[in-house]
């Protein structure tokens, strides 16, 4: 393609606005215009997946005495397999988001429920505690994929609009699972044994790799992923070096007439427009002196039938050697939008796990309750959970859409954040009640009040937060989602390892005083992101563009 030299140095002063991937039109099929009722069974699978997740992360606490007695475990042992559940469920998500911006969504979906069924089965035949711990991690790493693609797979199907509400919902299910894990736990181990419990996971995660296989078609489409159009643009860089190589010899010097990055849109068949970066002028043919200009694309859909040498773009297969997790995932952790908010999410995270293990061993020792009544005490910390992220999430699009009526009619995703100030100021109190009341042996009902208002405050808080994550990275959804498990199981794992210790040490009343002040400072990163996330957010797209990322 020739360019003229006066027409490309007029476009490097004019600033094109970037392409809006999250609205970009798909081939075929585009999932936003897929009838309700297939959105909400999209819906419906996606939350039991997270259910099931969440509560196999939770539903021995209250057989803990159980393991340890059939087992001779210590308590260091059991804690441990919960740890490393946890800290798998953390770290596999940003391979398997990687895999789904590649391969699809399904995929994912299905080799996920596959690892998770296999690695309950294990548990449950285990002979040793080695045994229980080594498969636990295969089951963490299982079920940690819908936790990576779940909120991707919702903004696939669902407008910006719609989100908070679907997120609420979405967030609803896991803490469902939160609630009802205790619950179901507690009496599958007092009424038959604690390996009951993994059978009962076995049989619903078999039940959930049917239903992806057979009901679930897939959302995801490359033309709206910024990490498929990454990696495809690698692969024509590739293509095109080849044939450079090999048609015109070694590269030729550019010349230092223009500057080295200019943006410009080029037209194309249909009339859509792409960014174009890297233009660089070099000298074609020294007889005639002609300027031509070398470019590559870098975002945007790639155009139907373009071909790039030689092979059309559309023939362009990518392959799992085209998955580099690290690279979409640094992308994502080097916002510092992004880095707040990540990390307030895995306080509140880290919490909801310490207080679902402590409290069961609390109960055990201090109250001389069985398993079943554990879980019926647990199961008040788990319908606040889910009242917060119904409520939470209604209100957040409440919030939204009265913001985005006073602001033109323009939506920035720190609006989303505006709506967690309202329970700010009651969080860390709510925990450091629930801290006293232990410390004190208080009456059950004061534990119970308070275990509820901690899982309202904290969920109300935690729903808004994701669905920021989601909204303030389009394109790279779930892989910023992934990051957010990824900080999730890390502040998880340390959160369970250093409980019982703390809890020994300082008691119930030291330790949840310790965790208001620690989701003290998470509320300070939200309020800072409210007020400079969208300058950060900005910063950081301009470095992306000049970077070509």
């Amino acid at each position: 393609m020739r360019v003229d030299v006066e027409s490309v140095t007029a476009s490097a002063h004019s600033q094109p606005s970037p392409v809006d991937i999250e609205h970009e039109p798909v081939a075929e099929d585009d999932p936003r215009l897929w009838s309700t009722f297939r959105k909400r069974l999209i819906l419906i699978a996606v939350s039991f997946a997270s259910l099931i997740a969440t509560q196999a992360a939770n539903i021995q606490n209250p057989g803990v005495m159980h393991i340890e007695e059939e087992m001779n475990a210590s308590s260091s042992e059991v804690s441990w397999s919960l740890s490393v559940f946890i800290l798998l469920q953390g770290l596999f998500p940003f391979i398997w988001s990687a895999v789904s911006e590649i391969k699809g969504r399904k995929i994912v979906y299905l080799t996920s429920m596959t690892l998770f069924t296999i690695g309950s089965t294990a548990v449950a035949l285990a002979p040793t505690m080695p045994v229980v711990i080594g498969m636990r991690c295969i089951e963490g790493a299982g079920g940690s994929a819908v936790f990576a693609i779940g909120a991707a797979t919702l903004a696939d199907i669902y407008e910006v609009a719609d989100r908070g509400s679907v997120m609420g919902l979405y967030h609803a299910a896991p803490s469902l699972g939160r609630a009802l894990a205790p619950l179901l736990g507690g009496a599958l181990s007092q009424g038959f044994s604690w390996r009951a419990i993994y059978w009962d996971l076995v049989i619903f995660g078999s039940v959930l790799a049917l239903v992806f296989l057979l009901f679930y078609k897939d959302t995801f489409r490359r033309e709206r992923s910024l990490t498929y159009q990454l990696a495809l643009s690698r692969r024509e860089k590739d293509l095109m070096t080849k044939r450079s190589v090999s048609e015109r010899g070694p590269p030729r010097i550019p010349s230092p007439e223009l500057p080295p990055a200019i943006m410009l849109r080029e037209i194309v068949g249909d009339s859509k427009q792409y960014n174009l970066t890297m233009m660089t002028t070099v000298r074609d043919d020294e007889a005639s002196r002609k300027d031509t200009v070398v470019y590559k694309i870098d975002l945007g859909t790639v155009p139907p039938g373009r071909e790039v040498a030689g092979t059309k773009v559309a023939d362009l297969q990518l392959s799992f050697r085209d998955v580099n997790p690290l690279k979409p995932l640094w992308r994502v952790l080097r916002r510092v939008h992004n880095l707040a908010i990540l990390t307030s999410s895995a306080l509140i995270f880290g919490f909801f796990y310490s207080i679902s293990y402590t409290t069961g061993r609390t109960l055990g020792r201090a109250y001389g309750y069985n398993s079943l009544e554990i879980g019926l005490v647990l199961f008040n910390y788990g319908i606040g959970t889910i009242c917060g992220s119904l409520l939470g999430g209604k209100w957040s699009d409440v919030v939204v859409a009265r913001m985005t009526h006073s602001n033109g009619g323009r939506y920035y995703p720190e609006m989303r954040l505006q709506s967690t100030k309202i329970m700010m100021p009651l969080l860390p109190f709510a925990v450091a009640g629930y801290a006293w009341s232990c410390q004190k042996h208080l009456h059950i009902a004061a534990i119970c009040i308070m275990l509820f208002l901690a899982g309202f405050f904290s969920m109300w808080i935690y729903s808004s937060t994701l669905s920021y994550i989601v909204d303030a990275n389009t394109g790279r959804s779930s892989m910023a989602v992934a990051a957010d498990g990824l900080f999730r199981g890390i502040a998880a794992f340390v959160a369970a390892e250093i409980a019982i210790p703390l809890q020994d040490n300082i008691g119930d009343g030291g330790l949840y005083t310790m965790w208001a002040a620690l989701l003290l400072v998470g509320e300070l990163l939200i309020l800072m992101t409210i007020r400079q996330g969208s300058w950060w957010r900005e910063r950081s797209q301009r470095r992306d563009e000049m970077q070509g990322n």
